[in-house]
């Protein structure tokens, strides 16, 4: 088949590079000069197209037939001031819309979107497809607006459309995650500052996100909003905890030296059953494997 990713340089998009490009033509969509490109030139069948979200259009010179697109480049996903950018994010939704008439002139038979726990707000039970939606960032506005939008717009386009609800991941990659950044001061020797680690919170492998895109690209129902998570927590004190020993024992780690921030999500979970349903998904990846992993492919890759 032939795939095409936006984001591709993001740690779910490599993850599905990795899972796909053995077997199936991969089009993978970067930003233009992005200092990540490199780590896609370790693939086979990879054709890297660097262009812009709001220059989607232009893929076309590229390409002129796909099966599956994955759309997870958005723009301004970490820090609070971009996640609640209004023009920033109302961007996204268009880069969204764009991206789907865009699979549809690719003939794309599957078109599968990344949206995010952020659409939910704050909440203290198991998320799945019918927990009710109450945003607090722009961010998890525009992302829930997109899936609604992208659904009406695939259905009036005839192309299969599935949005999911994606909660934390980890995995390789270089993203501004709380795993990555406490990997990074381990490497570096820095003592890693953090919260009392209380809240409990479902962590799902990259690799393990990647399978699931993937059966949702194949046997997601049309339509349809799937959760992605482990179905499982841990706090956030026994996932670094694990971390440290693995990679240093003797690396110093501040627990309780930051405070929790005004709108700290204490409770995280993924209820998977629909996406088991609907999908061959299982999870396989423990958190002690994929950080293992994870670790082994910073030490290959990070350089000061």
């Amino acid at each position: 088949m032939k795939i095409v990713i936006t984001g591709s340089t993001g740690m779910i998009g490599l993850a599905l590079i990795e899972l796909l490009h053995d077997e199936h033509d991969i089009y993978a969509i970067v930003r233009p000069s992005s200092p990540k490109i490199d780590l896609l030139k370790e693939y086979s069948n990879i054709n890297i197209i660097e262009c812009d979200l709001n220059n989607l259009k232009n893929i076309l010179n590229f390409i002129n037939k796909a099966d599956v697109f994955f759309h997870l480049g958005w723009e301004g996903t970490t820090g609070n001031k971009n996640r609640n950018a209004n023009e920033l994010q109302l961007q996204n939704i268009q880069y969204t819309l764009d991206a789907i008439k865009l699979a549809e002139k690719l003939k794309c038979k599957s078109f599968v979107g990344s949206g995010s726990q952020a659409e939910y707000g704050i909440k203290n039970e198991l998320l799945n497809e019918n927990t009710s939606i109450n945003p607090i960032t722009s961010y998890g506005i525009a992302k829930y607006a997109a899936g609604k939008l992208g659904k009406n717009l695939s259905e009036e386009l005839n192309v299969k459309f599935c949005w999911t609800r994606i909660l934390s991941v980890y995995g390789p990659g270089f993203n501004n995650t709380m795993i990555n950044s406490c990997i990074e001061s381990i490497i570096n020797n820095i003592p890693f500052d953090t919260t009392e680690g209380e809240q409990e919170w479902d962590y799902l492998y990259s690799l393990d996100c990647a399978k699931a895109l993937y059966e949702i690209a194949l046997n997601g129902h049309d339509g349809e909003t799937y959760v992605l998570g482990s179905g499982k927590t841990r706090a956030i004190k026994e996932y670094i905890t694990i971390l440290k020993e693995t990679m240093n024992p003797d690396c110093e780690i501040n627990f309780g030296k930051l405070d929790y921030s005004e709108n700290q999500i204490m409770y995280l979970c993924a209820d998977i059953s629909k996406l088991k349903k609907d999908t061959n998904f299982t999870v396989e990846t423990s958190f002690e494997e994929g950080i293992s992993e994870t670790i082994n492919w910073y030490k290959k890759h990070y350089k000061n």
